[in-house]
């Protein structure tokens, strides 16, 4: 598989299969699409009939020799000079009145089906992001999806407005000037012709140089936003270690790149259409000479040469814009095949069929329970699914697995403390009781029931987590409580928020629950989000509670507030509890102890203590000094990192 960034791919310039699923987007719009169709024709049309209005008025009023067979056009008009001239001034104003009218209606019905098409990609995109697992966030960085969201859709959006319906009006205007020269005067038509073989080859080289100044410098503007967000997010660290000179360097490296490739597509830009002009000048040149040697012969009139002269400076406009269509085009097919790629990334964890209620009790049980977040081809599947665990550990080799025969059930209303080394697999544990990944052997049930036959929504409405990283999102206080849940009444937030002793600070603040909250809490201290994250979850009234690391970063003062509040919030629900404090560890039911990924103990802090086991171990290692309270307070060492 190829390394090469997806921001660097070129693309076909045209690609039939996902033109055709660009165009199933138009379905909904099809009648605006095509009146605006319609518009374009009518808009061609009169775009190409002044020179021959021109023409008419020269050959029929302005010569002294009129023609022996006059079009049908100039039979209709008045035969008399100035009242016939005055006709063809009211159609020549009419055709640009037209011509205004019908840009207005195209215009305006293709910007607007162009802001419908996006708003509805952009909705099935989120809505299909919001569907996938979290293990295809693990694979996919943030920066990137961002990208299908914003850049990806803006360079289809183009298409549609610029690219598409402009390269029908160019063509349109292109085939009616060709019509019309070839039969006023199919020699002087060929003669103007006769430079598109040059442009042709001009084209072709400027396209090649443009194609790759635009993909260095989607590149350059991927690494210029990479860079900056990362920066930004770490400025802390840029600052304290000093590094704001290094990073400036480093900046202005990716910025030069993308300065250099804009530079290169200007210079291809500012040598192209000066090219086309001298190339357009010079078949200008060309018929003004063989049509005025015709004039002067009396096989050619005035009015064609003069025609001539017009639809010449007219047929190499369209030319120059489909060579930028072209670009619009190629950057279109580019981010459509990644937008599909994304769209068609298959949803991992889906709802089963015919799932049903289950009353809620909060028993958890995990059975025989092996899993690995490495991809599985469907034979691995197939051959884990089925297999025992002897054959299992014997695929040890080519999978590694991050959890091994994991058994264990924890009673509805236990607290159960779940402790081991970093990466013994503690959080992982925690993600699959709530279904972020599936297992790829045993059975993890939730009051009794498969995890992968609960309804997903129903499942995860038992579970109330807090972090170890507190988030928040930009909005008030009483947003991130209820987080888009209406029925969260205002006094149920409030009581939420007092069982957790946040009340008080809350009602202290200028705007209460409604003061705002920046992006990820940026005004809060880190101990205040935390509570924040307590109360949301109580708030929720989940059966099931998980504390994944919740006090490992907050201060000792509120450390203290989170202990009081932790005996409220656990009783009457199922508790688990990663990696806590030492307090806490010791009150649980039960304990489980994880080593590289399997289950070694299980049982309560004193029983765990007499087998001195890895528990034993531990303990000792950990806890031993720290056993003794320091200045009037419990100890608030931490038994492990989290996973």
């Amino acid at each position: 598989m190829s390394n090469q960034p997806e921001e660097d791919v070129i693309g076909k310039v045209y690609d039939s299969r996902l033109m055709g699923r660009l165009l199933r987007y138009l379905r909904p719009y099809k009648w605006q699409a095509g009146v605006s169709f319609v518009a374009i024709l009518l808009k061609a049309a009169c775009d190409v009939m002044g020179p021959f209005l021109f023409k008419v008025a020269i050959d029929n009023y302005l010569t002294a020799k009129r023609p022996e067979h006059p079009n049908w056009l100039a039979r209709q008009l008045s035969p008399h000079p100035a009242a016939g001239i005055t006709e063809l001034a009211a159609l020549y104003l009419a055709a640009l009145l037209l011509t205004y009218l019908f840009e207005f209606v195209q215009t305006y019905l293709i910007q607007w089906m162009g802001q419908k098409v996006m708003f509805d990609l952009r909705s099935q995109i989120f809505r299909h992001i919001q569907g996938m697992h979290v293990g295809f966030f693990d694979r996919n960085p943030v920066g990137r999806l961002v990208t299908r969201l914003t850049s990806d859709v803006d360079a289809l959006n183009e298409m549609f407005t610029s690219g598409v319906f402009a390269i029908f009006d160019d063509i349109f205007v292109l085939a009616g000037i060709v019509i019309i020269m070839l039969q006023m005067n199919w020699k002087l038509a060929l003669l103007a012709f006769a430079v598109l073989p040059l442009i042709g080859v001009v084209t072709a080289i400027f396209r090649k140089y443009v194609r790759s100044s635009y993909r260095r410098i989607r590149s350059a503007i991927a690494k210029i936003n990479a860079f900056t967000q990362e920066h930004i997010s770490g400025m802390t660290v840029v600052q304290l270690f000093n590094r704001e000179k290094r990073a400036f360097h480093d900046f202005e490296v990716v910025n030069r790149q993308h300065m250099v490739a804009f530079k290169d597509a200007i210079l291809a830009y500012a040598l192209y259409y000066p090219a086309v002009e001298i190339l357009s000048t010079i078949a200008i040149a060309l018929v003004l000479w063989r049509g005025g040697d015709g004039v002067l012969k009396g096989t050619v009139t005035v009015g064609v040469l003069v025609a001539f002269m017009q639809y010449s400076m007219r047929f190499f406009r369209p030319i120059q814009d489909l060579s930028d269509k072209y670009n619009i085009l190629q950057a279109a097919m580019a981010a459509s095949e990644r937008v599909f790629q994304l769209l068609d990334t298959p949803t991992e964890i889906v709802n089963p069929t015919g799932s049903r209620a289950v009353p809620q009790s909060g028993r958890i049980e995990f059975r025989n329970v092996w899993f690995t977040y490495q991809r599985l081809d469907e034979d691995q599947k197939r051959r884990a699914a089925s297999a025992n665990p002897e054959e299992l550990a014997q695929l040890g080799a080519s999978i590694e697995w991050i959890l091994r025969d994991v058994s264990f059930v924890i009673e509805p209303g236990q607290t159960a403390a779940i402790v081991g080394h970093t990466g013994a697999g503690k959080t992982t544990i925690v993600s699959l009781m709530m279904r972020f990944y599936d297992i790829q052997s045993g059975s993890i049930l939730v009051d009794g029931v498969d995890v992968r036959l609960h309804d997903l929504k129903q499942l995860r409405q038992r579970f109330g987590v807090v972090l170890q990283d507190p988030f928040l999102f930009t909005g008030t206080i009483a947003d991130n409580i209820r987080l888009g849940s209406s029925w969260i009444t205002e006094e149920h937030m409030k009581q939420a928020s007092r069982d957790v002793n946040l009340l008080d600070y809350i009602e202290g603040l200028p705007g209460g629950f409604d003061e705002a909250v920046r992006e990820r809490g940026a005004t809060l201290s880190t101990g205040r989000k935390q509570l924040i994250n307590f109360a949301r979850a109580l708030a929720h009234d989940p059966k099931i509670l998980i504390l994944d690391e919740a006090t490992s970063s907050v201060d000792t003062d509120t450390e203290l507030l989170v202990r009081s509040a932790l005996e409220r919030m656990v009783t009457g629900r199922t508790s688990v509890v990663i990696a806590h404090r030492l307090s806490t560890v010791q009150r649980a039911d039960v304990i489980l102890v994880m080593h590289k990924g399997q289950l070694r103990e299980m049982g309560t802090h004193q029983e765990l203590l007499a087998r001195r086991g890895l528990y034993y171990k531990l303990y000792q290692l950990q806890y031993k000094d720290q056993e003794l309270p320091r200045f009037g307070f419990e100890p608030t060492a931490t038994l492990v990192g989290s996973d």
